[in-house]
């Protein structure tokens, strides 16, 4: 199995800064993919930014120029670099990795979610 441990988080005030970290670990053969989503009180989980192992990244328009998304493929880590926080980003923030735990199938994996609360 595959286990994907998330850290960072809290509170912060509007216009303030937060970092998230996601390490994945376990029987991981290799990642495609890792990225971070949330999901809002009475809200769908949505893509907030993923990034391939070749570097490619997207991210959804609400948090482009304010988030970053890197990664350390060889740590199986992830980051988030969250600048100019609105209260609008408050939101449980997940961790999610797509890979291969085999060489024949791949596999969506999740961390538990971390609380981003941003206050006015």
């Amino acid at each position: 199995q595959v286990q994907l441990e998330e850290s960072g988080g809290g509170l912060v005030q509007a216009g303030g800064s937060l970092s998230l970290s996601c390490v994945a670990s376990g029987s991981i053969f290799s990642i495609i993919a890792m990225g971070w989503y949330r999901q809002a009180p009475g809200k769908q989980r949505e893509l907030v930014a993923s990034i391939n192992n070749g570097g490619g990244t997207n991210y959804a328009d609400s948090v482009k120029g304010r988030f970053t998304i890197s990664r350390d493929n060889a740590a199986n880590t992830v980051y988030l670099q969250m600048n100019s926080l609105k209260p609008e980003d408050t939101a449980v923030y997940y961790c999610n990795s797509r890979l291969y735990e085999r060489p024949n199938r791949w596999d969506d994996y999740w961390g538990q979610g971390t609380q981003v609360t941003v206050s006015p």
